[in-house]
């Protein structure tokens, strides 16, 4: 029987969400139809709209929902209607990063998350309406079509609504520090810009032991909460400031981490400018294509310093987004306080208040 859906959709770059209604798909042999109750609203998603990331225009974005499985395809085995689930980003599950454990980094990433490759089913999502399989999952929508392999079943008795989040821009954060730095206890961390991904890095460097945590932003309400949050110092900075000086009153020798969470390529510079000898910056927050990261080659070798990407967190999503979960109900991960919930008709006054800085986790409910 036929699924109407009411969907957010964008006809070019730079326009802005649109909702109407249209008649979606059954799911294919290994995707799931998901009743969405929310889902949060993350900077790529602006970044998409406005054309500085790819797409294939018309578009459904959203790539961080929540809600309840409706239907499945006949091969799907774990997920039936009626469970709880998060979505997150698509892999192909057959590439070489795929089976040796690394999805992010999986080599059809780009068609199955930016360009709307239908990953389990050749035909278009909405027969008469725009792309929609971003991300595997296109949920600014009230019904969605995902792959079973970036579907997260959640077991426990928890509000779904706040969990989509943990579908990118919160496991994004916390896994650059427990997946990708790996930082031993006792260590020095800095986070630059403490947006939701930044602040879920400071989160993350308190649950790994760090004893010095370093959060630097330009927005001074912002570092207060990074304080409550975790942080132990924070740096409010201008375009005068010289961080590694700063850096250094707090930690003489520099630090040993530095999570990049701007997209600024001058923050990005003065994070890399910060580490100590044999330090790691690892680079997450993701600028405008095209953009340059440049460094002192020789700097680089005399300093012993190491510079790495990160994709979602290098999470596998069926462990560690369940994992976040369980912190969270222990109090030990209080993501929720960095969301704003906003009605789903509203869609376009939670991107101007995300892009503004009024907020940092915009969630849309269905309901």
């Amino acid at each position: 029987m036929p699924n109407q859906a009411r969907i957010a959709m964008v006809e070019k770059a730079g326009a802005d969400f649109e909702i109407v209604e249209k008649t979606i798909d059954d799911p294919g042999a290994h995707e799931v139809l998901v009743e969405l109750a929310a889902v949060g609203v993350c900077h790529t998603d602006l970044a998409v709209q406005n054309g500085d990331l790819p797409t294939n225009f018309p578009v459904v974005l959203g790539h961080e929902g929540a809600g309840t499985v409706k239907a499945v395809g006949e091969h799907v085995r774990d997920l039936a209607p009626g469970d709880k689930v998060v979505l997150s980003y698509g892999s192909c599950g057959h590439c070489r990063p795929c089976e040796e454990g690394d999805p992010a980094y999986c080599l059809d990433f780009e068609a199955l998350n930016f360009m709307n490759k239908r990953q389990g089913d050749e035909d278009a999502v909405f027969a008469d309406g725009p792309n929609a399989a971003f991300f595997q999952q296109s949920s600014f929508a009230t019904l969605s079509i995902a792959h079973e392999r970036n579907v997260v079943k959640i077991e426990e008795d928890v509000d779904i609504a706040l969990l989509g989040p943990l579908g990118c821009g919160i496991q994004t954060g916390a896994g650059a520090v427990l997946r990708t730095a790996k930082p031993q206890a006792g260590s020095a961390l800095l986070v630059s810009g403490v947006g939701s991904v930044g602040m879920s890095a400071v989160m993350a460097a308190r649950l790994a032991g760090c004893s010095t945590i370093v959060a630097v932003d330009m927005n001074a309400e912002r570092l207060e909460l990074a304080k409550e949050l975790g942080a132990t110092h924070s740096v409010e900075v201008s375009k005068d400031t010289d961080l590694g000086e700063e850096i250094r009153k707090i930690v003489a020798e520099g630090v040993d981490y530095a999570i990049e969470c701007s997209g600024n390529a001058n923050a990005a510079r003065a994070a890399w400018g910060s580490l100590a000898k044999r330090g790691t910056m690892v680079v997450v927050g993701a600028p405008p294509s095209g953009t340059d990261y440049s460094f002192d080659a020789n700097e680089q070798i005399l300093s012993g310093r190491k510079i790495v990407g990160c994709v979602e967190g290098d999470s596998k999503v069926k462990q560690f987004i369940p994992e976040l979960v369980r912190l969270h109900l222990q109090d030990r991960f209080p993501f929720d306080r960095l969301v704003k919930r906003y009605s789903f008709d509203d869609i376009n006054q939670a991107v101007k208040d995300l892009h503004d800085g009024k907020v940092m986790k915009p969630i849309l409910e269905m309901g």
